[in-house]
């Protein structure tokens, strides 16, 4: 098990714009050849916009963008016509694939915090979806097939267990709360990425929401 924490992220963003960005995974100006993807997984990128700001239209290819809001709204508007406010508890793809542009805002008088999730495709091109799950059970898996990936949440009470996922590579992200991964204490923004995971559990310390990916 590779421990990441949250004080190790790379910092990103326009903070005088209202964007605030902490990256777990090499990007953009902060190259680290070392730390280019786990399994699918190229990016995890906690967003923080203030009230009216956001990122103005600009492209995606060839990746699969999974976001989960922690706290706030999202407005998400692409060039396929898509146009949603994202809240706590949905989970929303976009599969870029062959190319589309978005933008991302908080239109909203409060803050805005989500974790943005990029996976590379197994066959890049094709069509660009979109789709948006409202209020995923804990117990209902999301399948992102063209990455062979699969999102569990887990919302825990505070002494409660839950199993890690076994298979080839498991991501774990704490979004909130403190929690024993394998005996290994992790709170807020840490992560954890598990080689060929078997018999792992979780126990929340609080009460805690992990976000854990499942890829072969």
């Amino acid at each position: 098990m590779d421990v990441r924490r949250a004080a190790g992220r790379y910092p990103g963003g326009d903070p005088a714009a209202g964007i605030e960005s902490w990256h777990a995974f090499s990007f953009g100006p902060h190259y680290d050849p070392d730390n280019l993807r786990f399994g699918a997984v190229i990016a995890c990128n906690e967003e923080r916009l203030a009230p009216g700001a956001g990122f103005d239209e600009h492209p995606h290819s060839h990746t699969e963008i999974v976001t989960w809001v922690v706290e706030g709204e999202l407005t998400h508007r692409d060039s396929a016509g898509h146009e949603t406010t994202v809240r706590p508890g949905d989970v929303q793809r976009l599969s870029s694939a062959a190319g589309v542009r978005h933008i991302e805002r908080n239109d909203t008088g409060t803050p805005l915090t989500f974790v943005q999730m990029w996976l590379a495709p197994l066959t890049p091109g094709g069509d660009p979806s979109y789709e948006i799950v409202r209020g995923i059970a804990d117990s209902t898996p999301y399948a992102v097939p063209e990455a062979a990936a699969l999102l569990h949440v887990r919302r825990l009470t505070a002494g409660e267990r839950t199993a890690v996922p076994d298979g080839r590579y498991v991501y774990v992200h704490v979004v909130r709360g403190e929690v024993l991964l394998g005996g290994v204490e992790f709170g807020p923004g840490d992560a954890a990425r598990i080689t060929d995971a078997k018999g792992v559990d979780a126990v929340a310390v609080t009460p805690a929401e992990l976000l854990l990916w499942e890829m072969g």
